[in-house]
């Protein structure tokens, strides 16, 4: 397949890099409302061109993701169903079928690997690519991206949206800049101002919380944090401090693992507003269901199951038991996390985080038959 030089060219005049020294290639790859695209694809004539929603339905359901057509309603993913219904009267809710998106990023994934080795899976639905050494095609990120996507769409009928730079954190920002359906090329010497105008919501680690204290220090965008000293970030952010400093540095070399080993799978959410009476909460639900479905995706199951809390000072603890048998399902977290929540009593103070980890992970099996509840709540972590 290849159809140019399989020499890499070597960048040097603005990449900051020494003499010889090659370009890294990455490519992050993200399809387009993966589930959603399925079942337009699957089921036309019922769902084409119609807002759907992947998920449960109302009232208790969650969006798991939201079609093109349903977004410029305010519909997306880790959305309550009933209101992104209320958002969306026309909105049409599609049960998912987990088995069929599995099978359907294997057959991505087989796509992916005819460009390279180095490709790390994220989800079902994304993936990096380490393409600075091509098994196929010229050694080129853009065109190898522009290939992948036409062949995800000529063999599979769904359409994919695709970054590439010199960096994974540069990659995936950009490959959310031009969806559905499209790429976007940061080239190394582009990549200082391609960060500096990014809000810095976009960076890794930074939450809600963490961005509205930078607002408070004045620092709005990535131009802000490159102007920073690294001490004074460490001074308000401790080690994130020097990692967000790094990133809009553009110093960001971690490798491509196609091997990396999951050690754990969970989802927090924070909350606009502190819940004054954290005794039983909703809002647990669709943190299990996005657990769930995240743990689905790896198809992973895990022993212990973590709740974490941050209370309105920030003040963080964590509660976790660990069981005889793994689980996976939404229905025994939400068991497991609501009896946490309760012992041995229910948080004090009111709760502005919620979170659900699952760790100790093995291959999925057989569903879990029992629940051995071992509690143990362990003190504050930050």
């Amino acid at each position: 397949m290849s159809d140019g030089d399989s020499t890499p060219k070597i960048e040097k005049e603005g990449s900051g890099l020494g003499p010889g020294e090659k370009v890294r290639r990455i490519v992050h790859v993200d399809m387009d409302a993966f589930y959603a695209a399925i079942e337009q694809r699957d089921n036309s004539e019922k769902y084409a061109g119609e807002p759907i929603a992947v998920g449960g339905k109302p009232p208790r359901g969650v969006v798991q993701t939201a079609s093109y057509e349903a977004r410029p309603y305010g519909v997306h993913s880790a959305q309550p169903a009933i209101e992104a219904d209320r958002k969306c009267p026309d909105l049409i809710f599609v049960s998912p079928r987990m088995d069929v998106y599995q099978e359907e990023s294997k057959r991505i994934r087989k796509i992916l690997l005819r460009y390279t080795d180095l490709v790390e899976p994220l989800s079902l639905d994304e993936a990096y690519l380490d393409v600075t050494d091509p098994k196929a095609g010229p050694p080129s990120g853009t065109l190898i991206a522009r290939r992948i996507r036409e062949a995800i769409y000529e063999e599979m009928g769904l359409t994919a949206s695709a970054g590439v730079g010199p960096s994974k954190f540069v990659a995936k920002v950009a490959s959310d800049r031009d969806k559905p359906d499209g790429v976007t090329v940061v080239r190394p010497a582009e990549q200082g101002g391609f960060i500096a105008q990014l809000p810095i919501e976009e960076f890794h680690g930074i939450g809600p919380v963490t961005a509205e204290k930078m607002r408070d220090l004045s620092i709005e965008t990535g131009a802000d944090l490159q102007e920073m000293p690294e001490r004074e970030l460490t001074h308000h952010f401790g080690k994130w401090g020097r990692h967000f400093k790094k990133l809009a540095m553009g110093e960001d070399d971690r490798p491509v693992r196609p091997d990396r080993e999951r050690k754990s799978v969970g989802a927090e959410r924070t909350f606009s507003e502190d819940i004054a009476k954290p005794g039983d909460i909703d809002e647990l639900r669709p943190i299990a269901e996005k657990v769930e479905e995240r743990l689905q995706d790896a198809s992973q199951r895990g022993r212990t199951v973590t709740l974490k809390l941050k209370s309105h000072d920030h003040e963080v603890s964590t509660r976790q038991t660990t069981l005889g048998r793994p689980v996976d399902s939404k229905k025994h977290l939400m068991v497991l996390v609501r009896r946490l929540l309760k012992r041995p009593h229910p948080p004090d103070e009111p709760v502005r985080l919620l979170g659900i980890h699952v760790s100790s992970l093995a291959a999925g099996g057989d569903g879990a038959r029992q629940l051995e509840l071992n509690f143990k709540e362990e003190g504050p972590v930050g």
